[in-house]
Parts: structure tokens; C-alpha cells; sequence
């Protein structure tokens, strides 16, 4: 379970160019690998511990998985569509402490406002609450980005 937790945070930190913190977990995780890999080797006789290597390896991937979100690395942008006539989103989000840019769109049932809002990922549940509470038919569409550059809003975010 340690070592394909370890696995699936260090595969997740380098997809976000997280290097160093990538290398040192990758040399904890071999080490855990073969730590493993000799008490299952010497054990295979028994069918139960196949069974509890295999629920200890789903463990591991759920594990993970929770401990990167726990983490919350990087940045999510959303991108929000609502009615043109609900300005004060924007103004709104704003006075929260968020980043908007945002443009008239022309959407299928008339005009629309686009808004587009970088934030932290560990501020993106915060964000996704205020819309709801503000917007609750509002379109969101949340997506991280790889790079960003320029711009203000990248000045506080850093």
C-alpha cells in the first residue's frame, strides 16, 4: 500500500515538473518496493497474501490519489458561462479575492458572459462554492493549466 501510494503521488508530481520532490519520493518508493517485493516473494505460498497484496495495492492507488488532492499542487482554471445579464459574478469573485477576465459570448439561447479564473487548487473548492452560492446554473468547465505566464493575477499567485 506504501509503495504504489508513493508511486502514484511521485507519477502525479512528475506530470507537474515537480523534480526534486519527485526524485527523493522515487528513491523512498524503490526502497519500500524491494523491502515488499521480498516478504511477497517469500510468502507466495499462501493464497491470503496474494489476496492482501492485491487489496493492499488498490488501497495504495486510493491512497494516493487522496494524498495528492490533500496536497493540492498547482493551479485550476475555470472557465464560467452564465446569462450576460449577471455582471455582478465577476464583480463579485473579484471582491473574494479572485482573478476574472471575462468577455461576451453568444451561446444558443442568446448572449452570454464568459469568465475565466485562475486560482490554486487548494482554493478551487472555495471557488466552486462561491459560484454555486452565486450562480447555481452557471456553466463551469475547470482544467489545470501547464503554463502561464504575464499578466497581474500571476504576480499574486506565486
Amino acid at each position: 500500500m506504501i509503495y504504489v501510494s508513493l508511486s502514484t503521488v511521485r507519477l502525479i508530481l512528475v506530470m507537474k515538473a515537480r523534480r526534486v520532490l519527485a526524485t527523493f519520493i522515487s528513491m523512498v518508493e524503490v526502497f519500500v518496493y524491494l523491502m515488499g517485493l521480498t516478504i511477497v516473494l517469500n510468502n507466495i505460498d499462501n493464497p491470503l497474501n496474494i489476496v492482501a497484496y492485491c487489496v493492499g495495492w488498490g488501497s495504495g492507488v486510493w491512497l494516493g490519489i487522496k494524498i495528492e488532492e490533500w496536497m493540492a499542487l498547482g493551479y485550476s482554471i475555470l472557465q464560467i458561462v452564465v446569462d450576460s445579464g449577471s455582471t455582478s459574478l465577476a464583480v463579485t469573485l473579484r471582491e473574494r479575492g479572485f482573478g476574472v477576465t471575462s468577455w461576451l459570448a453568444e451561446g444558443k439561447d442568446g448572449p452570454r458572459l464568459v469568465m475565466q479564473v485562475l486560482a490554486k487548487r487548494a482554493n478551487e473548492k472555495k471557488l466552486l462554492k462561491s459560484i454555486n452560492e452565486l450562480a447555481p446554473k452557471a456553466f463551469v468547465i475547470s482544467y489545470e493549466p501547464r503554463y502561464f505566464r504575464g499578466g497581474f493575477w500571476t504576480k499574486r499567485l506565486r
